[in-house]
């Protein structure tokens, strides 16, 4: 069997070059705030490339870097600020938060109509219901991986390994909306590799390095790797390397499509923050939504 690997880096690219068209069609310029307590490396690096992929775009961004002992009132305070301002169409705060603040106080104080990372509450709900919603960025860019290699997922069954609310959980609403048969997975399912053989479209979103094998995998299935697990290199260097919840050499032999680690799924969820953020930019602005960008 041929498998076909699901290049993330070109379709992002792709989904980033449309919003950029999309910007130019509005009559506001967008704005993304991100907002990053503390100074952990790799959340540093991240927001680095956010912004850059903002400027690229032609949507303004506002980084605001705050010491990791920023007490909980000043950083409400601070979206509330960020809440009011008519610059600032999408505001993200870069997760995990220090201990001495709670998150979902955090993630409910953010105006749903900026909520670009799609776990507002209210999002949550209008995303369950089929309304219009900004919806989390992983699962969105899932769904566009899949429709790359095959536009109508009509009546295809999709197991969901791990039932998150930043992805398992939003991957089974969008995959309803797709009209697949939905099964969410997980830790406590019974024999899992069985209920994985039985997937049309299948979503590793469980954080446990090369976990799915391919003996899990049905023939011809696409597989969707969210996972991203650094191990230590086989050649004794100390040094680590990138792998999926999938085991890829594996499953790449069984799959009909499949997704790589790096290079998969990681690219898109940026591309779909820029996305969230000039969708929302249309609708405070009371603009229609660019059909390029609206109908992924």
């Amino acid at each position: 069997m041929t498998t076909t690997r699901i290049d993330g880096k070109a379709v992002a690219a792709s989904l980033r070059a449309q919003v950029a068209a999309a910007v130019g069609q509005l009559g506001v310029k967008p704005g993304l705030a991100v907002v990053l307590i503390g100074e952990d490396p790799a959340s540093q690096v991240y927001v680095r490339n956010k912004i850059k992929a903002c400027e690229e775009a032609g949507i303004a961004s506002f980084h605001h870097t705050l010491p990791v002992e920023t007490g909980q009132a000043d950083l409400l305070a601070l979206l509330d600020r960020l809440n009011a301002d008519a610059a600032v169409h999408g505001i993200l705060v870069q997760l995990p938060l220090p201990a001495h603040i709670d998150e979902q106080t955090v993630i409910e104080r953010i105006d749903p109509a900026k909520d670009v990372d799609g776990f507002h509450p209210v999002n949550v709900g209008k995303l369950s219901l089929g309304l219009p919603a900004l919806e989390p960025c992983t699962p969105r860019g899932c769904v566009i991986l899949a429709k790359s290699v095959r536009d109508d997922l009509t009546g295809l069954h999709a197991v969901i390994v791990g039932r998150s609310n930043i992805v398992g959980k939003p991957m089974a609403q969008m995959l309803l909306a797709a009209n697949c048969t939905v099964t969410i997975a997980h830790s406590r399912t019974r024999d899992l590799a069985a209920v994985c053989r039985q997937a049309d479209v299948l979503v590793a979103a469980v954080g446990r390095p090369r976990m799915i094998e391919g003996g899990w995998v049905k023939p011809g299935a696409i597989v969707l790797d969210v996972g991203i697990n650094r191990i230590p290199r086989e050649d004794g260097s100390g040094k680590t390397r990138l792998v999926g919840d999938v085991d890829y050499a594996e499953a790449a032999e069984v799959a009909g499509a499949i997704t790589p680690v790096p290079g998969g799924v990681g690219p898109m969820t940026i591309a779909c923050l820029l996305r969230n953020t000039v969708i929302a930019a249309s609708r405070l602005a009371g603009e229609t939504v660019p059909a390029s960008i609206a109908d992924h």
